[in-house]
């Protein structure tokens, strides 16, 4: 018994994996029809509130596991937690969906659950092998849900456009855990925070390419700027309910690797991270906010937004103060919740049955079903960060972040970028409102109905004290255990 206690601190972990091997077995030695995959989507689903609800009720101590190689803290937990929520929300985002695409199959909720697994196992990895491991866990899933719409091209080459440059990131990352390794004698980053934080650390030009390449590697699964050219093809050829997922919980457990990394194994290399850091920040802003303007698909559009709200994340990171990580942590939720009521919209737009990608399809929209346009159009000006809306409050935290710092020019530009990427959310917003219909739309699913009202809500009283404050005071809590 007192082994088992022992691994109490994975217990979310456990869960999840062994629920996903049960799930596995139901499918393959019961029917292939809907029946089956929709009892496994909702046990899935069920499996998620558990494992949220056993971090919840995990003490707030901090426990490493497996020598050190897993670590378990109130950073870890707040992360964790925001990843089970994108991957509960997608599962309830693909129901209507697959049903309808005929793609209803119970590799789906287990795929999901193995990427969950390898996301958690990233939030809490303390090791150079631990964090492989988990990434290359989460990307196999992601790869595969990329491509599950094996008949459509566009889904199919989404898959091995993922897949290749995926392999490509993991390549540059596992070489600088190499070098990493090589310089600093151990895989552990108790031990390469030591070696970083000597005197000579700055010298040590080993471990400073490392670190690039480790940076490198992980800017890929953000899809930071210069490394995002995966993003719009694959967030325009993959399956909506899939685009949505890839936006949310693998963006959110990649940045928790990255804080966990800058933290907890470099905290001696600031002037060095920090130069990375500030010129990816820069120019997924910038690329962001530019390279969504001529867009006419959705979910492409939805891709290069997506690019720069990593860049408005990174403004937080690069001031490299508590302050900063406890800004990242309040974006983080903010757009997590702005990007799952997007692609529930997104997801309902249907016209006879069909679901409609292209922007301009989008005529007339309020006056045919005003309660999604409005619902859209509010999400679209929280991207944009227009006030009192919670997308503003977003920035204004990360912006606040950066000029306490002194980082005055990366606060200036992620304002202009703000301006200029605010154009393409209100165009869509006129087009809804201002142009005449062209169609009637489909009637709005239930479950898409309920997560759209749900991130309606999440922006409209973000502004109130308890809800804003709760939130605040999580993530300061959260990033007291990082080392900013």
């Amino acid at each position: 018994m007192s082994i088992l206690l022992g691994y109490a601190p994975a217990l979310p972990e456990i869960l999840l994996a062994v629920g996903a091997m049960v799930l596995l077995m139901l499918g393959a030695f019961g029917a292939d029809d809907e029946n089956t995959y929709n009892l496994a989507n909702w046990l899935a689903v069920l499996l998620l509130v558990a494992a949220a609800v056993v971090i919840a009720l995990q003490p707030p101590a901090t426990e490493q596991l497996f020598e050190g190689a897993f670590i378990v803290d109130t950073f870890g937990r707040f992360m964790k937690l925001l990843v089970l929520i994108g991957s509960a929300a997608t599962l309830l985002l693909s129901t209507d969906f697959l049903s309808q695409k005929r793609l209803t199959k119970f590799e789906y909720p287990v795929l999901i659950l193995l990427a969950t697994v390898g996301m958690m196992m990233m939030v809490s990895a303390n090791d150079l092998i631990a964090l492989y491991l988990a990434m290359e866990l989460q990307s196999l899933a992601l790869y595969v849900l990329a491509s599950v719409h094996r008949e459509n091209l566009r889904s199919s080459e989404a898959g091995l456009k993922y897949f290749v440059l995926g392999a490509l990131a993991s390549g540059m990352l596992l070489y600088g855990a190499s070098l990493v390794y090589g310089f600093a004698g151990s895989t552990s980053f108790q031990v390469i925070a030591g070696v970083a934080q000597a005197h000579d650390a700055a010298q040590n030009i080993g471990l400073i390419v490392g670190l690039v390449f480790i940076l490198v590697g992980i800017a890929f699964k953000i899809s930071a700027v210069p490394f995002h050219m995966w993003t719009p093809d694959v967030y325009e050829g993959a399956p909506s309910p899939v685009t949505a997922f890839f936006a949310s919980a693998p963006k959110i457990a990649a940045m928790a690797l990255l804080m966990r990394i800058l933290g907890g194994a470099f905290p001696g290399l600031e002037p060095q991270w920090l130069q990375v850091i500030w010129f990816i920040s820069v120019a997924s802003m910038i690329l962001g906010a530019f390279g969504a303007i001529g867009q006419t698909n959705i979910k492409r559009l939805m891709g290069y937004s997506s690019i720069g709200h990593i860049g408005f994340a990174l403004v937080g990171l690069a001031a490299g103060t508590h302050e900063g990580a406890q800004s990242v942590l309040v974006y983080l939720v903010i757009y997590l919740v702005m990007t799952l009521g997007t692609f529930a919209c997104i997801l309902a737009m249907r016209r006879n049955d069909e679901m409609i990608e292209e922007i301009d399809q989008l005529s007339g929209l309020a006056q045919t079903n005003l309660p999604m346009a409005f619902t859209f159009g509010m999400l679209m000006f929280s991207l944009a960060g227009i006030p009192p809306l919670a997308g503003f409050f977003a920035k204004l935290y990360v912006f606040g972040a950066a000029v306490q710092a002194g980082l005055y020019p990366l606060a200036i530009v992620g304002l202009l970028a703000s301006v200029v990427g605010a154009f393409y959310y209100i165009r869509i917003v006129l087009i809804m409102f201002v142009r005449e219909p062209v169609e009637g739309f489909t009637p709005v699913p239930g479950k898409l109905g309920f997560l759209m009202a749900a991130s309606l809500l999440f922006i409209f009283v973000f502004v109130a004290p308890f809800v804003g404050d709760a939130i605040v005071v999580a993530a300061d809590a959260a990033a007291k255990s990082l080392r900013f």
